[in-house]
Formats: structure tokens, sequence, C-alpha cells
């Protein structure tokens, strides 16, 4: 192995230990499903390994792999063969722990994964990435007046749909 190639392992090594619990988290939020969520990233980090040392700008990698998340998402949703489901013979006899699990925040996550996909993309890049309306349309390749109009119309649906138990009135008037 050439300096040069154990070096830009070592990078790569670096940011996947920096940045792999905040990725997988997005992942998540743009899947709804853990095991797909892993599926996904594991795929897009394969993907940004094999184009790493075309990243020139380090600063940019997050919205890179982001991008890279979002199409393999959308890949994902459009193979109807990922879609199947297959029984297994028996049934684990471990309990599942829920990793994402967060109180409220879960809930509120669980109502988010009822927006269409172009939808709930937006959401998870503005709101948990805190990403402005320029970079997530750069991201999901679309315009910023398709990304505000979109995520105008989600959080009209998200107030919707929320359960009067996780609204912010709500929880003002048990205090």
């Amino acid at each position: 192995m050439s300096a040069r190639s154990a070096d830009r392992d070592e990078e790569f090594a670096a940011y996947l230990n920096a940045r792999q619990p905040q990725l997988l988290r997005t992942a998540y939020l743009l899947t709804g499903d853990r095991h797909q969520a892993e599926d996904v990233l594991q795929t897009s980090l394969a993907k940004l390994y094999l184009a790493w040392d075309k990243v020139r700008d380090r600063g940019s990698v997050d919205a890179y792999v982001r991008r890279i998340m979002v199409n393999e998402n959308n890949s994902l949703w459009r193979r109807g063969w990922k879609r199947r489901e297959f029984a297994a013979e028996t049934i684990p006899d471990r309990a599942v722990s829920d990793a994402y699990d967060e109180g409220l925040s879960s809930a509120l996550w669980d109502v988010v994964q009822t927006l269409p996909q172009k939808a709930r993309a937006v959401v998870v890049l503005r709101y948990y990435e805190q990403l402005t309306e320029a970079e997530t349309a750069d991201i999901l390749g679309i315009s910023v007046g398709t990304v505000k109009s979109q995520c105008s119309r989600a959080l009209a649906a998200l107030r919707d749909r929320v359960p009067s138990d996780l609204s912010p009135a709500h929880r003002e008037e048990e205090q």
C-alpha cells in the first residue's frame, strides 16, 4: 500500500469516525426504517470512498454525501424488488431496541414519516440538518422556490397530522 493510499484511507476513516452517527440519523430520517437507513448509508459511504480523491473541498463532504444519500434513497423506493418482504422461519428471541427513540421527538418523526418522500427530504434537510433553502435546493437538485413551497406544504400537513399531545400549545397548558 502506498503512502498516499494510506493517507487517503486514514483521512476517510477519520471522517467516518467523526460523522457516521450523524449521517446514520439523517439516513434514518430520510428512510423511516433503521435497516434501510443502514443500507442507504453504507452504499452512500462506499460511493463517497470511491470519489474521495475527487472531493477537493473537504468542507463540502457532508453536502456531497447527503446528496448521495438522497439519491440512493430515491433509487431504492423506485426498485419494486426492494420492497418485498420475506417470511422468516423463526422469530428472534431477543427484543429489538430502537436506538433512535427520543420520547416526543420520536413521536414527531413518526408523523414526519407520513409525508411524501420529497417533502420528507426537504423537512429533514431544512430542519434536522439545518441547511439553508439554497443548500437544500442544491442537494435535491430543485429550485429554492420549490424548496420553499414543499416546505410550506409539508409544515401545513404536519400541523394537521400531529397529535394534540405533541402540540407546543398542549404542553404549555400542562405546565
